[in-house]
């Protein structure tokens, strides 16, 4: 048994995403970033140079909440599709749109699915464009196009359709050197045509009576087969059919697209072409070998759908993180994991998060403080056995912020390798620095941060805002580390493939 996942599958699920964002009982996307130590063989597996491939188990899972450190709500403002980008250089050979596009069939580039070729491209000003003919795979020649035409024109030697163009908010928020984002311009989509004939693809055969004739497109078109529905002008010269192009009375091109074709036929026999439009006056070209193949538009017409038209089948999600963002996301370590976290709960209950960022590190108020203690640094409460990392450490209020992972090679729980939690008024020390202090059992209060933020303490000690392991954790991403800063904004974008 053969089976494939189609296109309009991979569609489908990328609006189904797309639109739970904005739905009212939609679903609330936290972009996570984690990971403040270095990934080494002995621990996480790979390097900082080389980080890890993420697994897709349970396990990982876990493991990934351990190390969380902030995460930020990514709203429906924040979400587009996306195509990977293809800019317009000239004398490049690009693809042409073809409804056929196959092992048997492959495009000029070799490729055997459309949406793999390279049959749109973005110029520098961010037009983009489909291409309707490449001139029997020849380069464009000549300077980018301009035309914002919402019907079909030429162009350094191609015909091409005006798809949209990107706003200075869409270059700002999802432009990168890999992708694009792609939405559908209303002006282009209304002058659309569904089943109209744009393009054909020619065989220029030989022996043929030099003229011009023309020939009515037979399939499933409306009127098709009469001076009403789609006729092709063709042009004969040096006994061959010319190529397809838009320059009246020197190639063979679309006379009249016609609308409704799902299918088109033209045949060349004596009978079924003429040499007037009225397809009143039968004429004999003669000849033999010549093809003109109708190439079918996708639904709707040339440019009614640009994301379905052009493959856009990826969703790109951008968040940006501005210095501390909410006093939330320390500006005082790396991180080297970034993710995408569904539908999570506050701490310690089923209530469905709302908040627009989220700490996610524990926190502890100490009083009786000696010494700095260390980014990234082990530290422990010798009397109760427990165990963990700074992530971040602020002196002038007293706060140490850290996290416990879970067991094995991570370690950095309890001594004897399970689950204990830093409690009580005891001894908390850097294994490092040699830094200590004590958790404030009488701190019961908000702490007021830098940035007008509030952490409330309970006899010194703060949980995070989001409950570990709760929601779904559906995408997950090693990086090298990214440093952070106090004046310093990171801008990131996650690009998931349906």
């Amino acid at each position: 048994m053969t089976a494939i996942i189609t296109e309009k599958f991979r569609q489908h699920n990328a609006t189904q995403f797309f639109e739970s964002f904005s739905e009212t009982s939609g679903n609330t996307y936290y972009l996570f970033i984690g990971k403040a130590t270095p990934f080494t063989t002995g621990t996480s597996g790979g390097s900082d140079g080389s980080p890890p491939t993420p697994t897709d188990g349970i396990g990982e899972e876990f493991y990934v909440w351990d190390d969380m450190i902030a995460a930020k709500n990514i709203t429906s403002s924040f979400i587009t599709f996306a195509l990977p980008r293809r800019d317009w250089v000239n004398g490049t050979i690009y693809d042409q749109y073809h409804h056929a596009i196959n092992t048997s069939n492959p495009a000029t580039s070799g490729a055997t699915n459309i949406f793999d070729s390279t049959f749109f491209f973005m110029t520098s000003d961010y037009r983009v464009y489909k291409v309707l003919d490449n001139a029997s795979g020849s380069a464009f020649s000549g300077s980018a196009p301009t035309s914002e035409s919402s019907t079909p024109f030429e162009s350094g030697g191609y015909v091409l359709q005006y798809m949209y163009s990107l706003s200075s908010s869409e270059i700002e928020k999802y432009l990168t050197t890999d992708f694009m984002p792609v939405t559908t311009n209303s002006t282009v989509s209304a002058a659309a045509t569904d089943g109209k004939v744009s393009s054909v693809k020619i065989t220029g055969g030989s022996s043929y009576t030099n003229g011009t004739y023309y020939a009515a497109v037979y399939g499933d078109g409306t009127s098709q087969g009469t001076s009403s529905g789609a006729i092709i002008r063709i042009t004969v010269a040096s006994g061959s059919i010319q190529s397809f192009g838009l320059t009246a009375g020197t190639d063979t091109t679309i006379h009249a697209g016609g609308a409704g074709y799902t299918y088109g036929k033209v045949n060349l026999a004596a009978g079924f072409t003429f040499s007037d439009t009225a397809l009143s006056t039968a004429a004999n070209m003669g000849g033999s070998g010549g093809i003109i193949e109708v190439v079918v538009s996708p639904r709707g017409g040339h440019g009614f759908n640009a994301i379905e038209e052009l493959g856009g089948h990826y969703l790109m999600m951008n968040a940006t993180l501005t210095q501390s963002e909410g006093d939330d996301f320390t500006v005082a370590n790396d991180f080297r994991r970034v993710g995408l976290l569904v539908d999570p709960n506050l701490y310690g209950t089923t209530t469905a998060s709302t908040l627009g960022t989220a700490r996610q590190t524990y926190a502890l108020k100490l009083t009786s403080i000696n010494g700095t203690f260390d980014a990234d640094e082990k530290i422990s409460q010798a009397s109760t056995g427990a165990i963990g990392k700074v992530v971040d450490w602020d002196s002038s209020l007293g706060l140490l912020y850290y996290q416990q992972e879970r067991f094995g090679d991570y370690g950095t729980n309890g001594t004897n390798g399970g689950y204990v939690a830093f409690s009580g008024a005891n001894l908390v020390t850097g294994a490092t620095s040699a830094a200590y202090g004590t958790p404030d059992a009488g701190a019961d209060a908000a702490v007021t941060l830098a940035g007008g933020a509030t952490i409330t303490f309970t006899d010194g000690y703060a949980n995070p805002e989001l409950d570990p392991d709760s929601g779904n954790i559906i995408y997950i991403e090693n990086r090298k580390p990214i440093s952070r800063a106090s004046d310093q904004t990171e801008d990131i974008k996650l690009i998931v493939e349906f």
